[in-house]
């Protein structure tokens, strides 16, 4: 509607204001956030964070690209996770003593996108004493958003296909990769 439209373009004339990386005390979507897991306790922390639009350049002198023509490109180039897995990984650097959750969309405009983070601290034990959400204080969970474990993460790695749809995804593409072009020299053969 109209008035949503004002709302979001007041909101990110209002969070540009603010520093690129900020806590917040309240969520701006509380529906969302509840939906993503958050709990309004001790040991939960959102963070927004604005992320620049627009693809990625190839970082290369003069625009000289060294190679085979099929590598030449240098302007028209997609990365292939999305902004809202970037906002994440930013965040988890950011905040090293907190587990990234989840995160949700909150607004853009022509230059940014803003998100919200739904941090976790493991070493409170209102979060350790939890059976619902423990599971993120193991050691595996440390730093899960670079590694593609996270639900954005997930959905850029292609985990969210099933059967014979992308077959070459499962478990990981290396995992793939490797269980394909490996030898295999058992003893008895």
């Amino acid at each position: 509607t109209d008035v949503m439209r004002f709302v979001l373009r007041m909101r990110a004339w209002e969070y540009r204001q603010l520093p690129v990386v900020h806590k917040v005390k309240h969520s701006s979507r509380p529906d969302k956030a509840r939906r993503m897991g958050y709990k309004c306790k001790q040991g939960y922390v959102i963070y927004r964070i604005r992320v620049r639009r627009g693809g990625r350049k190839r970082p290369v002198a003069k625009g000289i690209v060294y190679g085979k023509p099929i590598n030449q490109g240098v302007k028209e180039i997609k990365f292939h996770r999305s902004h809202r897995s970037v906002a994440e990984e930013r965040i988890g650097k950011r905040c090293k003593n907190l587990r990234v959750l989840s995160s949700y969309w909150v607004g853009q405009d022509s230059t940014f996108k803003f998100f919200e983070v739904i941090m976790v601290d493991p070493n409170h034990k209102a979060i350790r004493r939890d059976p619902r959400i423990n599971w993120i204080c193991a050691n595996a969970n440390k730093h899960r958003e670079c590694r593609g474990l996270t639900a954005i993460g997930k959905k850029n790695r292609g985990m969210l296909k099933r059967g014979d749809k992308d077959n070459k995804r499962h478990p990981s593409r290396r995992a793939n990769d490797k269980r394909r072009n490996r030898i295999s020299l058992r003893r008895f053969r």
